[in-house]
This record gives structure tokens, C-alpha cells and sequence, in this order.
């Protein structure tokens, strides 16, 4: 069988290109060079005076599944509407160029499920939950029940006591 070199190439090149703007179409949702913990501090102290939790996504521009997770999100109007109302979210870097190791250290290593990883912390920075991301799943993609029952589980109100007192 012969093979058309250009054509080879040419299909390689559109393929690869192709890959490259998929994964970029966000811009970089991850950001390896910054100050971590400063920006989880101040976005704790931000959630707390908004009444929210703080979510971090934990992956790397690198992660073809944290940005599908993003774009599930984004263009689902229910969830982006949980996510908006309960959290403050941050893109939290693990690279080859940083992996913010002291930082997940004090997560409990919540790397050990694989990427995306999800971090809830409340108003004070303190750890609530991490979410394996695989459970989040079915079939080829996100659910989307599994995905809003996840970030209905760790809204502020959900953990509130007085959601639960009997009504007389």
C-alpha cells in the first residue's frame, strides 16, 4: 500500500493543530507561576464575607478532562448557576512547572485520584471534601445529575444545621 507523504503530513499537522486550539480554547485555566496560597487565602476571605464556599479545581493545562469539566459547567446553565450562586472557584496548578506540593499536602494529597480533582474549602480555608472526578462520570463524559448532586452536597445551606431542624 502507498502512502501519500504529503497527505500524511498535511492530515498530522491539521490533527495536531486541531489538538493544540482544542486545548487552549480557554486560554490557560491554570496558571503555574502563581502564588497559590496567597490566591486561596484571599479567595477563602472573599467566600466567607459572600456566604460561599470556596471550589478548586485541581489539574493542569495539560488535563484535556479539566478543561471538558469546564466547558460541562459552562455550558450547562443549571450547574453554572450552583456554581456561581454557592462558590468561588480557582484553577489550582499541578504541572511539571509547579505542583503546588506543600499546598495539596495540606489537602490530604488529593492528586491520588487523578485529574481534575476537586477541592471544597469553606469560608476559612479549612478542607470540607475532594472528589475523585471519575465518579462525576458516565459513559464518555460528565453527568450532569452526578455533577449538580456533588456541588448541591457542599453548598453553604447544605451544611447548615438549621437546614435540617423540624418545622413546627
Amino acid at each position: 500500500m502507498k502512502f501519500n507523504l504529503s497527505a500524511v503530513l498535511l492530515l498530522s499537522f491539521l490533527f495536531f493543530s486541531c489538538s493544540i486550539t482544542a486545548q487552549k480554547s480557554y486560554g490557560d485555566l491554570y496558571q503555574p507561576t502563581a502564588d497559590a496560597a496567597v490566591d486561596i487565602n484571599a479567595l477563602s476571605a472573599k467566600a466567607k464575607a459572600e456566604n460561599k464556599h470556596v471550589l478548586l479545581q485541581v489539574g493542569g493545562n495539560w488535563c484535556v478532562w479539566c478543561y471538558r469539566f469546564h466547558d460541562f459547567v459552562a455550558k450547562n446553565d443549571t450547574l453554572q448557576g450552583i456554581v456561581d450562586d454557592n462558590f468561588l472557584v480557582y484553577h489550582l496548578n499541578y504541572s511539571k512547572e509547579n505542583t503546588n506540593e506543600e499546598i495539596l499536602a495540606g489537602y490530604r494529597f488529593p492528586q491520588r485520584f487523578g485529574f481534575p480533582v476537586f477541592v471544597i474549602l469553606d469560608g476559612d480555608g479549612h478542607l470540607l471534601h475532594t472528589q475523585d472526578s471519575a465518579l462525576l462520570e458516565s459513559g464518555d463524559g460528565y453527568d450532569p445529575k452526578k455533577v449538580e448532586g456533588f456541588l448541591m452536597s457542599w453548598t453553604v445551606e447544605a451544611l447548615d444545621p438549621a437546614s435540617y431542624e423540624e418545622k413546627n
